[in-house]
C-alpha cells in the first residue's frame, strides 16, 4: 500500500469509527442508562481488531474497510433476532425496487425455524403449491447454496427472480425425514385471498381467508353479508396456511364481530417506544353468528392478530393447532450511505394481553393431524368445485378439524335458542355468553385431563 492509499484508508476508517463514536454518543445520550465508558471502550476493541486484520490477515483483497464494518454490523443486528438484519445499499435497491415494481416468486411464504428459511404455507395454485411443497418443509439449498444460518431477506431474494426462470431447491420435509431437490419456475403470484365460500349442511356458512390483503376485508363482508342474508345460523372462518398480511386488513375483519372502539390488538416495545393501540373500526357487525375460527402451525401473524382478538373476547371457539408464532414489528430505518436496518421495534399483543410472538395461539380444541394429512387437507380446499385430483391424490380426505368445527358451532347454535330465522335472530350479547360457556368448559375438560396426565393445569384464557 502506498503512502497515498495509506491517507486514504486511515481517513476512511477515521470518518468510519467518528460516525460510530459520534452515533453511540447520541445514544447513550437518550438512552442513560447504557454504561457509556463501556460502550466506547468496546468501540476501541472494534477498531483494534479491524486494523490488526488490515495489518496482518493473508488475503488483502478481503480486508476492505467497507466489507469488515457491513459484515461487523450484519452480524450485530443479526444476534438480535431471526428477524432483524443489516441491508447493505445494494440489497436495499434491490428490495425497495422490488416492491414497487413486478417481480417473479415461487408462492411460498417463508421464515426462519431451525436456522433455516422454513415454508409457513404455500399460496394456493402457485408454482411452489404445484411443485409440492408444503408448510414446515425446510429449504436447506438454493440453487446449491446453503441456507443454514443465513439472513431471511437473503434468503428471499435468492428464491425471487424473473419469471420463467427456474430456481432448484434442496428441501428437509421432517414429517418424513426425507431430503428432496425440486427445481421451481418463478411465476407473478396473484393472490385470491376469499379463496373458498360454501354452506355446508346445518346452514353453517364456510370461509377459507388464504391471506389478509387490501381487499380481504371488503371481499368478506360482501360474502358474508350475502351468506347472512340467505340464512345461515353458524360461520366458521378457516385461517389455516394462512401466513397473515396486512395489520389493517385484521383490524377491519376482527371489526366486524368487535363492538366499536374495543381494543383489538396493540404493539408495546422497549421503555422508548409509545404504545400503539388499534381499535375496533365502525361498520355491519356480524357477532350475532356463533362461529369457530380453524388455525394451525401455518397461521402466523394477522391470522393470528385475529384469532387472539376473536378468542379473547369469546367471539370464536378456536379449533385445531397451535399458531406459528409470528406477533414482531420490523421497522426500516435507512440509514446515510443507502444502507437500512431491518430491526425488531415492537412485539403484538391480544386484548387480553397475551404475547403473540414465539408463543402462539392456544386452540381451545386441540385437533392434532399428521403433516401429510394437512397437506392433502390444503390441496383438497384449494382444489376449484369440479376439478379432478393429481393423480398422486386421494379423491378425499376427511378434514377432522372442519368436522369438529361443525359440531362446535351446530352446539352453540343450540345453545343460543335452536333454529334461526332472518327475522328472529340470536343477540351478539347471547351469542358472546354461549361462546365463553363452552370455552370456559372446555379450559375445565382441558385442565382435568392435563392433571390425570400429571401436569400442571393449562392456564385460563383471559
Amino acid at each position: 500500500m502506498n503512502g497515498k492509499q495509506k491517507f486514504v484508508a486511515g481517513v476512511l476508517v477515521t470518518v468510519l469509527v467518528l460516525n460510530l463514536v459520534i452515533g453511540f454518543r447520541v445514544y447513550c445520550a437518550i438512552a442513560r442508562e447504557t454504561d457509556e465508558e463501556e460502550g466506547l471502550q468496546r468501540l476501541r476493541q472494534f477498531v483494534t481488531v479491524m486494523r490488526l486484520i488490515q495489518k496482518h490477515y493473508v488475503d488483502k483483497t478481503d480486508v476492505a474497510y467497507e466489507k469488515l464494518v457491513y459484515g461487523a454490523m450484519n452480524g450485530m443486528v443479526g444476534s438480535l433476532d431471526r428477524f432483524s438484519s443489516f441491508i447493505p445499499p445494494a440489497d436495499y435497491t434491490d428490495m425497495r425496487e422490488e416492491t414497487e415494481g413486478e417481480f417473479g416468486g415461487i408462492g411460498v411464504f417463508i421464515s426462519i425455524r431451525n436456522d433455516r428459511p422454513t415454508v409457513i404455507a404455500p399460496m394456493p395454485d402457485s408454482p411452489g403449491m404445484k411443485a409440492g411443497l408444503q408448510a414446515k418443509d425446510q429449504i436447506v439449498e438454493v440453487d446449491g447454496v446453503l441456507t443454514t444460518d443465513l439472513p431471511l431477506p437473503d434468503a428471499i431474494r435468492m428464491i425471487k427472480g424473473e419469471p420463467g426462470t427456474s430456481v432448484s431447491l434442496t428441501v428437509y420435509r421432517p414429517g418424513t425425514n426425507q431430503t428432496f431437490k425440486v427445481d421451481v419456475v418463478r411465476a407473478i403470484i396473484e393472490i385470491q385471498t376469499i379463496r373458498r365460500s360454501e354452506v355446508l349442511p346445518g346452514q353453517i356458512g364456510y370461509l377459507l381467508i388464504t391471506q389478509f390483503n387490501e381487499n380481504t376485508a371488503d371481499e368478506f363482508r360482501e360474502t358474508l353479508t350475502q351468506m347472512r342474508h340467505d340464512g345461515i345460523r353458524g360461520l366458521i372462518v378457516d385461517l389455516r396456511f394462512n401466513p397473515g398480511g396486512l395489520l389493517t386488513s385484521a383490524i377491519d375483519v376482527s371489526s366486524m364481530f368487535v363492538e366499536h372502539r374495543k381494543l383489538i390488538v396493540f404493539t408495546e416495545g422497549n421503555k422508548r417506544t409509545k404504545k400503539q393501540e388499534y381499535n375496533s373500526l365502525p361498520g355491519e357487525k356480524f357477532s350475532d353468528l356463533p362461529c369457530v375460527l380453524l388455525i394451525n402451525e401455518g397461521s402466523a401473524s394477522a391470522a393470528e392478530i385475529v384469532a387472539g382478538c376473536l378468542q379473547d373476547y369469546n367471539h370464536a371457539v378456536v379449533i385445531g393447532e397451535k399458531s406459528f408464532g409470528k406477533g414482531s414489528v420490523q421497522s426500516i430505518i435507512e440509514l446515510d450511505d443507502g444502507s437500512a436496518l431491518r430491526l425488531t421495534t415492537s412485539k403484538y399483543y391480544t386484548p387480553g394481553r397475551r404475547v403473540i410472538h414465539g408463543n402462539g395461539i392456544e386452540p381451545d380444541i386441540i385437533v392434532d393431524i399428521s403433516d401429510e394429512d394437512a397437506g392433502q387437507v390444503h390441496r383438497q380446499l384449494l382444489r376449484p368445485d369440479g376439478a379432478e385430483p393429481e393423480p398422486d391424490e386421494p379423491e378425499s380426505i376427511e378434514d377432522l378439524q372442519l368436522d369438529q368445527g361443525v359440531e362446535i358451532v351446530l352446539d352453540l347454535i343450540r345453545r343460543t335458542g335452536g333454529e334461526v330465522t332472518s327475522s328472529a335472530r340470536p343477540t351478539s350479547a347471547s351469542v358472546q355468553s354461549a361462546t365463553q360457556a363452552m370455552r370456559e368448559e372446555l379450559a375445565v375438560a382441558t385442565d382435568a385431563g392435563n392433571a390425570a396426565d400429571g401436569d400442571d393445569p393449562a392456564p385460563v384464557t383471559p
